[in-house]
Parts: C-alpha cells; structure tokens; sequence
C-alpha cells in the first residue's frame, strides 16, 4: 500500500497554483496492485503484515500455519507478497524484511516448500529467516538435518535461524512486535487490517478523482470566452457557479471522507489509554493526514482561482449591463441632438417666438430625463472604472462621449434660448416702434385744423405733440450702431429688412410732428405778436376785469408757458414734482433740481457730485469684496471635497481610514457637495453679472433665496459632523490629506466655512445699504437683508428643532418654527371658579419654548457633556398648546418681563416671564400675528358664508340698534323649510337669555368657539360670525337683573371701530351668537356690539354657566368650510341644535 500513497507523504511548501496543484495529485504513480484486487487471496492469511518491527525498524512478514500453502499458485503468492512489501514506507522497507515462518505443527518437507517459494518469488529485500521447526521429534531431526543438506540449494543470501519455540524467538525480536499466536502482545485483526487498507486507497482515489475534475473545469473556465449580451453573459455566469457549487461540494464529501477514515484508524487509542498504533497503523494516519492537507491547499487553490474568475464574469455582465444603457441613452440623447439641430426657426413676430420658446421648453423638458440617465451612467461608469474594472479603456471613452452630448445638448439649449431671447426683445422692439408710429399718425389725424387756428388750439396742440415725443425713446429702437451690436447674432434679411422699414417709418413719422410743429409755433407766434401787454401788479388789479384786460395777460402766460411741454401747474404741484425728482432720478437731474431751488447754489453741487462718486466708489468696492471672497469660498469648498471627501474612495488611502469613519463620509461632509454646486455653478456667476450693475445684487440674492436654505440641512447635520471629527481628527488619513493639500489649518477649520459664510452675506449687504439710499435698487436691497436674516434665523432655529426629543408627532406638520428662546414659566389651573396654584408656584420652572404657526411647544433643556467639548443641547418635550385654541395677555401686573398664554376659558393658565422687555414684546407681538391671522382667516369664511346665506335666504336685515356685525349675520338656525323656521323661532323666543336658560336647569349648548380670545387683552373671536337669533325680543328683558354682565379685565379688538370695555363695565345681554360671542350693550354708551362670553361675569355675582366649552375643532371647520358647503350645511346644523334644545327642555 505505501507504494499506493507514497508520493502523497512529500512534504509541500507554501500555496501553489491550482493547475500546477491538480497536476501533481494526477502525474503520481499509483500501483496498479491495491487490496480489492486480491481481496480473495489475502483472506487466505497465508502472509500477513502484523505491523510488528526488528530492533532496528524492519518490517516483519509472518507466515503463519496455512495447510494449502503448497497448492498457492505462484501468481496469487506473488501477487500478495508484491502488494504486502509495497505497504511500509521506503524507508522502512530499506532496511529489509523480517520473515517469520511458523511450522510447528507441520513437516519438514512443509519447511522446505516454503523456503523454496519465499527464495524464488519474495520481492523485497530480505534481512533475516526465522523459521519455527516442527515440534515432533522426527520432523525436528530431519528438519535439522535437511537444512545442513539443503541450504544451500535455497539460493537464500540471508541467515536462516532455525528455532525450537517462540521463546527463542523472542530472543530476537520484542514480544510487543509479534502477535499472540507467536507469544506476543500485538494486537492484529486481519479483517479490520484490510478494511483499513480498502478505505485508504478509495480515500486516495477519490483524492485523484476529485483533483481530476476540478483542472477539467478550471481549463473549462480558462478556455470560455465572454459572451458580448447581458443574457448571455447572465446564463454563463449562473452556469459557472452551479458546477463551482457542485464540485465545492465533492470537495466538502471527500474532506468529511478522509476525517471519518481518520477517525477509525484512531479508534483503538481512543478507547483505551493503555493502546498504541503499530508503526504501520501510524504511517497510515500520517497518510490520511497528508491527503487531507492536500485536499485542502488543492481547494484553496481552487476558490481563489474561481474568485478571480467570478469577478471577471460579474465585471462582465456589469459591462454588458453597462453597453447597453449606453446604447439605449446614446440613441435617446442622438435624438435629441437631431431635434435640437432641426430648430433653427428663430420667429419673425412676437407670437411666433412664443411659440418657438415653448417649443424649446418642451424639448429641454423632454431632455431631461435622458440627460439625466447619460449623467447617472457616467457615474455609474467612474465606479466601474475606480473599482479597477478590466475593461477600463471601452467604460472610460463612452463617459466621456456621454457627458460630451450631455453638455453639448445643454450649450445648444442655452444658445437657443439666448437667440431666441434676442429675437423676442427685438419683436417686442419692432412692435412698440410700430406702435408708437401708428399712434402718432392717429395723434397728428386727429388735431382738427380749426381748432388749431386759435392761440389756444395751438398751444393745446403743441402740448400733446411734445408729450408724446417724449415717450419716443421709450418705444424707438436704438440707434443703428447699438442695434446692431445688440442683434448682430439673429440678424437675418428679412429681420433686416422689416427693421429698416420700422427705422424708415420712424424717420417719416419725426419729421411730420418736426414740421406740425413748426406749423404749430408759428400759429401760436402769429397771434401773439401784435400784442403788447403789460402784467397789472396783483395789489392794484381791480376786483373784476373786464375781457379786455384779462386777455392780454392771458396771452403773455401762454406766451410764456409756450416753450414747457404741458400747461403750467400749481407752484405746490411744482415743488411736489420736483421732490418726487429728487427721490426718482439719480444725480444730474437731482443737482439741477437743487440748482433751481438755490440761488448760490455751485458749491452744494459740487459736494453732491463728490458725494455720489464715493458712494459709488464704496458700492464698486463692496461688490468687488464679495465677489472676490466668493471666489476664494468656492476654490475652498472645491479643496475639501477633491482633498478630503474624494480621497476616502482612494484604495491607496484606505487602509489609513478609521473603521469609525468607514461609510461615515456624508456625515462627515453633510450635503457639502451641493452647497459647492451651487456657489460655483450658479450663484458665483449672477454675483459677477453685478459687477457692471450693483442695483442688480438685491435681486440677485431675492432669486436665490430657495436655494440658500440648503444651509439649514448643513447646519442641522453640524454637530454629527464634529462629533464624528472628534473621534478621528488625530488619524493620519487626514493629516496625509491635509499635506498634500498644503493646508495650514485642519479639516475642521474648513468645515466651519460654510457657517461662516451664511452669517458673511447679511453684513455685505448691510454696507451695501448703506451706500445704496434713495438710489435704484434699494427696495431690493433691504428686502434681500430682511431675507438673509431670515434665512439665519431659520438655519439656528432649525438647530434648536432637530434636538426635540419625546415629540410624538412630526413638528414638520406643525408649520414654519416662528420663534424659540427659554423662559421661566408659572402655571394656574381653575376648577370651577377656585383658582389652585401649583405648590411650586413661587419656584418658576426654565422651559424652552417652540413657537409654530400651529402648536406651541413646552420643553426643557438639557445640555450633555460631550468628551470635554461644547455642551450639546437638546429639548425634552414636556406640553403642547394648539394656537387655535389659545388666548393671550400681554400685561401680568408686577412685572412688564411677563406675560400670559391660557385656554379653556383661563381654566389653565401659563405665565411666561422673559429674560427682557424687548424679548417679550417681540413673542408677544408674533403670537398676536398668528392669532390675528387665524382671526382674519375665520372672518372672511364667515363673512363669504353669511353673504351666501343673504343670497339664498333673502335673510331680513336687523333693527338699528343691534351692531354692524349682528347686521352682517344670520341665524345659523334657520332652515329652508317653514316647519324648522317655525321651531327655531319658538326656541329662540323662549331660549334666548343665557340666565334664563340657566335659571331653568337646561344644560348649556356646545358652541363652536374659540378659546383663542378669551382674556382681557386678547383679539377677539371673530364678530362676523353667525347669531343665534335674527329678533330682538331679549329687548324686554333689559331691566332684569340676571341679564346685566361686569366685565372681567380689559377688552379690546384689532379693529378701531369696535366696543373697548374695561375692567369693571356694566353691560346688558341682548342676544346670543355662535362661537362663544354675545351681542351686549354698554349701559353707559348705549352702544353694542359682540364681545367674546368669556370676559363677562354675572353682575350679581352667582356663577353661572355662562362660560362656553370651547370646541375649536368644530369652529376651525366651520371657518373652513367653503361657501357652497355652508349652504347645505346650514340646515342640518340647525336641526341638530333645535333637537338638543327639546331634549334639554
């Protein structure tokens, strides 16, 4: 057997190549004689390899008593002797056999045969005989005897020993070598030993099988050409892996083969301590070892072989993937370029050039989305091309062709748009210069020549020419040189050609007025001649002229007033039009006008003029600063994200990235990227358009105003960022970066620019300001300062949001976060009419409070102590108020810092006192403009509900001493059908007074109202909106006690015409409306007007139910609901409350 397995034992060094490995376990010389070839003859057991060893190592071959061993052909004696010598190692067998031959019970002839046999067929290298002589006395004497005869004719090189016993045998050879039968302690078991023997070469056969298939599919692999299409490619893929998966398994079964085989050979010494292998049981473990060391650098070999190759066929199937979108967008974007060329049209009237203009419109939008595709499979591309792709040198040209069509097709549009741009500018030329001419043809038409005969008719005339030659230069073209500068580029003949007859028509048309109007001077000139007056001095000008008198001095100011464009005005109107100059016009017409006004008056314009010119110098100088640090800001932003952000997809950087930072680059880096796309491919190049034009920055800054809150994400993402910076800002990734960068600050200096330069706009525009008034542009200006501060107070307040914890619901539904800031916060609760103070009323809780255009947020701050850095803040939601559920006082007595927020008729009530006057008065001044805004929200609902109302039912106007706003409204109860009419009016009648009501036991109505107005100083509920009733029979009850009401605290309203009331009015109730609000009368004025329930207090002191529960919900729907919905609601609504009225009576 070791001439089976012996190449198996060399000894390999290191990983080799899976061809060069499987060619190995195939190239060794397995011997053709293996156990299952003469099972037969070795179950004969007439030669046994006991595994038993001389002293000096050699192999013992016993032959034990086998009665047939005469009749043993040859070839079967050879052939087990050849398979018995082939099984110890080289080594072993080097040293020579040991035969063992036992014939104590046999004859001398038995001896000799066997001698005879051994000497003549024995294959391996012989080192001793023994031989155990029969034990009969007779056959002990001759056998002595024959072998002094016959030892030589054994042809035997080696000693022969003769023994009488097995005692004398192991004088020679170790009873632990020897087997029982021979008086020793080897333990053999003849089948086991050839049961092991089998299992070991299949196991070796299995070994080569496997080794066998795996070069025939690795030089299947190798030899497989890549398929050109996906499917294809898909199949071959799915092919290839389903025999990798196959043969990895004949792997694993061949691995678990050889470890079961182990183990049995191993099982005598595992189930007694006492047990030893036998030097053959040990040669055959190595073996087994050995083949499963082979298997597995032969499996290693073949896994990294079919890695490589399982990449190169995902690459290929990426690159088919890829060749095709490329096709499929290529023939998509070829299209486009076709169409994009066959655009030439450039219009030849307004009309046409819109039409063209939303032609161009459609085809950029229908170009988006292939572009949008060629841009994301360029992409695509570069990650094929960074993930060292092999096919490199096709992926890269067509990226490049891709963005090439892409920003071809982008260069085209723009072009086209400017061409035609240009076009629509010069049509809309063309047609203004055309209209003006037609109009002054009609101008010149219509100046009857009688008329123009008088003074007066001339001078009239003569006017409306002049007017109207001063819009010329509003409607002309410009002037030939200009003009064709101006439109060199879409200058075709026929443009050509039409202009020049516009020109022309311009010149026929200026020199008709140029000649009415020296028809005109001279008529005015003719009359005016002969006449001589003198201007009478106003204190001696008689009471009344006659004609005679006045009309000369009428004359002269004609005269006079000839040479001005219009009839003379006032001096008031004089001076206004000049003030009106003054603050319109820039500097010549503003000196002038000052020149006028001053009879000394050079020096002043010469101060004017320097002052101008600094100003100017200073705006030149503030635009040019902020263009420059633009700049400078975006070759930063560029520096980050090619030195930093680009350099942690470097394969040649990663191994110095942290595992922390790993995937971590947007956190790192937020949306960086796109604040640097913007700056650098949009807002750059409009600030360089205001170069020429500084009026042109507010605008400029306006447009862009959306597009600057993605600051807000960048700010928000902050503190991840330098948190994650705090973990990793000693990495050498960095620090490799920041050196080839040549930066002298780190990267967490850099990351601090875009916060910076959020905060660097507003002041640039402040001094922009400055130098900016009464000039073009300031609106913009100020309104583009209001805007960037807006934009950061947005950003901070966005840092506050993002740290809300505990919020159930999303604050993003909540509206625009108006407000945030801390507070010291008391709280009262009123059950009933008992007010219970917290016990920790006089130790005032610190809230940070929310303020949004739906919901007031209560939280509490807590600042976390980050590895000694800046404290974190986040916020504890702790309560929330609806702000359409809410009211507000804005003076708490005590201390002008505080003020009140409470709802549900004060039974809560919060007291906010701020850190300031001016911090108070700004909150307070922001919740009264989302109030107001509800407010104004609700009246216009109401009052386009009540006008419907009006419409369809013709609703009866009210008496004169109820209010304008009872006057406005209808009964919400009144129903379309007389029978329900009739129910309201009798409910009305006998349910109207509140005290009555309540005097009876009837349980008070929900009404829709809303807590927002409930306190003294808050707005009101809305006044427009519907009563209760139409009539005023409550009238009669004026004298009755319970319908007086004192007034609690202060009211007033938003509006100057309504009833003010103060703490401690007495007022008389005349009707109830809807939503918490009672139509009352001032006992003192005698006015009325509705005023919220909740302010009012019984006069004689009883509490009552007077104070409605709110139901916001229901109110907010009601000012929601649309006009057409209130109509068909109306009805519905009423019988509803006329049933609860029957059930409560």
């Amino acid at each position: 057997m070791e001439m089976v397995v012996a190449a198996w034992r060399k000894p390999r060094g290191g990983q080799v190549d899976f061809f060069r490995q499987t060619d190995e376990i195939m190239q060794q010389e397995i011997r053709p004689l293996v156990a299952v070839d003469i099972i037969e003859q070795l179950h004969r057991q007439f030669a046994i390899l006991s595994g038993g060893r001389g002293k000096d190592g050699a192999p013992i071959i016993t032959f034990p008593e086998y009665a047939g061993f005469s009749e043993i052909p040859d070839e079967d004696f050879l052939n087990v002797m050849t398979y018995l010598t082939s099984i110890p190692s080289l080594e072993a067998a080097s040293i020579g056999f040991i035969i063992i031959i036992d014939r104590r019970r046999d004859k001398w002839s038995a001896v000799k045969a066997s001698l005879t046999r051994i000497a003549g067929a024995f294959p391996g290298n012989l080192q001793l005989v023994f031989v155990l002589r029969p034990s009969r006395f007779i056959q002990r004497t001759i056998a002595d005897i024959g072998i002094k005869l016959y030892r030589d004719d054994f042809k035997m090189k080696v000693p022969i020993i003769m023994l009488n016993s097995v005692s004398d045998l192991h004088g020679y050879i170790d009873k632990s070598q020897l087997t029982r039968e021979l008086g020793g302690t080897l333990e053999y078991g003849h089948s086991q030993w050839i049961h092991h023997r089998t299992a070991i070469e299949n196991f070796a056969m299995t070994v080569k099988t496997t080794a066998q298939m795996l070069q025939t599919f690795g030089t299947d692999l190798a030899e497989t050409e890549l398929p050109n299409d996906v499917q294809c490619t898909e199949e071959l893929l799915s092919s290839h892996t389903d025999q990798h998966d196959k043969l990895k398994d004949e792997l694993k079964l061949a691995v678990k083969q050889g470890a079961t085989l182990l183990t049995c050979i191993r099982e005598p010494v595992t189930r007694s301590a006492t047990s030893k292998l036998s030097p053959d049981e040990l040669e055959n473990v190595a073996t087994v070892e050995r083949l499963l060391a082979q298997l597995d650098e032969t499996e290693k070999a073949f896994d990294q072989f079919w890695s490589k190759h399982q990449l190169k066929l995902e690459q290929c199937l990426q690159l088919r993937h890829f060749e095709h979108d490329f096709r499929e967008v290529k023939l998509a974007l070829d299209s486009l370029m076709e169409a994009q060329a066959g655009f030439t049209d450039i219009g030849d009237s307004v009309a046409r050039v819109d039409h063209l203009l939303k032609q161009q419109k459609q085809l950029e939008e229908k170009g988006q989305e292939p572009l949008e595709k060629a841009q994301s499979l360029a992409v695509h591309g570069d990650q094929l091309i960074q993930n060292n792709h092999y096919a490199v040198d096709s992926i890269r040209p067509k990226c490049v062709e891709l963005r090439r069509i892409c920003d071809d097709f982008t260069n085209e549009t723009k072009k086209k748009y400017d061409i035609l741009g240009k076009s629509l500018e010069l049509h809309k030329q063309i047609d203004k210069a055309s209209q003006w001419c037609e109009a002054g043809i009609y101008l010149l038409a219509s100046q009857a020549v009688d008329k123009c005969q008088s003074q007066e008719g001339a001078e009239t005339a003569l006017c409306e020419i002049e007017k109207f030659l001063a819009t010329a230069k509003e409607h002309q073209l410009s002037n030939p040189k200009e003009f064709y500068n101006q439109f060199d580029m879409i200058l075709t003949p026929e443009i050509k050609a039409n202009a020049q007859r516009i020109l022309q028509k311009l010149e026929d048309v200026q020199e008709m007025f140029d000649k009415r109007q020296v028809s005109l001077k001279k008529l005015a000139a003719k009359q005016t001649r002969p006449v001589q007056p003198v201007a009478p001095h106003p204190e001696s000008s008689p009471k009344r002229a006659s004609p005679k008198t006045t009309r000369p001095a009428t004359l002269a100011t004609n005269r006079r007033s000839a040479e001005i464009p219009c009839p003379p005005k006032s001096i008031s109107e004089a001076d206004l039009s000049k003030k009106k100059n003054i603050k319109k016009t820039k500097g010549g017409i503003k000196i002038e006008v000052m020149h006028e006004a001053s009879q000394g008056g050079s020096s002043r314009i010469l101060v004017m003029s320097e002052s101008d010119e600094n100003l100017s110098s200073r705006r030149s100088h503030i635009i040019n600063e902020l263009i420059e640090t633009e700049r400078v800001y975006v070759e930063e932003l560029q520096s980050i994200i090619e030195g930093y952000a680009s350099e942690m997809d470097n394969p040649d950087l990663m191994h110095l990235i942290p595992s922390a930072l790993q995937n971590k680059k947007e956190v790192l880096f937020g949306n960086l990227p796109e604040i640097y796309d913007f700056h650098n491919r949009i807002f750059l190049k409009e600030l360089e358009n205001c170069v020429e034009n500084p009026e042109l920055l507010g605008r400029c800054f306006l447009k862009r105003k959306e597009d600057l809150q993605i600051y807000e994400k960048y700010c928000q993402n902050k503190p991840r960022s330098e948190a994650l910076w705090r973990q990793c800002a000693d990495n050498l990734f960095f620090q490799e970066c920041q050196r080839k960068l040549d930066h002298k600050l780190s990267l967490d200096a850099y990351l601090l620019k875009p916060v910076q330069r959020i905060t660097k706009y507003q002041l640039l525009l402040k001094e922009m300001l400055k130098c900016s008034k009464n000039s073009e542009g300031t609106a913009e200006l100020e309104e583009a300062l209001a805007t960037m501060l807006d934009i950061i107070k947005s950003v901070n307040d966005s840092m506050h949001q993002i740290a809300i914890t505990g919020y159930e619901g999303d604050v993003n539904e909540l509206g625009k976060l108006l407000m945030q800031g801390s507070f010291n916060v008391w709280t009262d609760h009123k059950k009933g009419h008992n007010k219970v103070k917290d016990l920790a009323r006089f130790k005032p809780m610190q809230r940070h409070l929310f303020l949004y255009a739906k919901m007031l947020l209560f939280c509490k701050k807590r600042e976390e102590n980050t590895d000694g850095h800046e404290k974190t803040p986040s916020y504890s939601f702790k309560n929330s108020l609806k702000m359409s559920t809410v009211g507000i006082t804005e003076n708490v007595k005590g201390d002008n810092k505080k003020f009140e927020i409470w709802y549900n008729g004060r039974e809560e009530v919060y007291i906010i006192q701020a850190s300031s006057v001016e911090l108070k008065n700004i909150w307070v001044s922001e919740i009264r403009k989302v109030l107001t805004g509800q407010l104004e929200a609700c009246r216009e609902a109401s009052q386009l509900h009540q006008r419907i109302t009006e419409s369809v039912y013709h609703a009866p106007m009210n008496s004169s001493n109820i209010s304008r706003f009872s006057r406005k409204s209808s009964s919400l109860y009144e129903n379309k059908s007389e029978t329900s009419s009739l129910e309201m009016s009798n409910n009305r009648n006998r349910n109207s007074s509140p005290s009555t009501r309540q005097k009876r036991g009837w349980p008070s109505r929900q009404m829709p109202s809303l807590d927002t107005f409930e306190d003294f100083e808050a707005i009101p509920s809305s006044t427009d909106e519907l009563s209760n009733s139409s009539d005023m029979d409550e009238e009669t009850n004026a004298n009755n006690v319970s319908n007086l009401f004192r007034v609690e605290g202060s009211f007033e309203t938003c509006f100057p015409e309504s009833l003010a009331l103060e703490d401690g009015d007495l007022v008389q109730f005349v009707q109830e409306g809807e939503n918490g609000q009672w139509l009352v009368k001032k006992l003192v004025s005698e006015k009325s007007d509705w005023v919220p329930s909740s302010v009012l207090q019984p006069a004689d002191g009883h509490s009552n139910n007077l104070l409605r529960n709110s139901n916001a919900e229901a109110y907010n729907d009601a000012c929601n609901t649309t006009a057409a919905e209130s109509a068909m609601k109306e009805s519905e609504v009423a019988r509803s409350l006329t049933a609860e009225q029957r059930a409560g009576s």
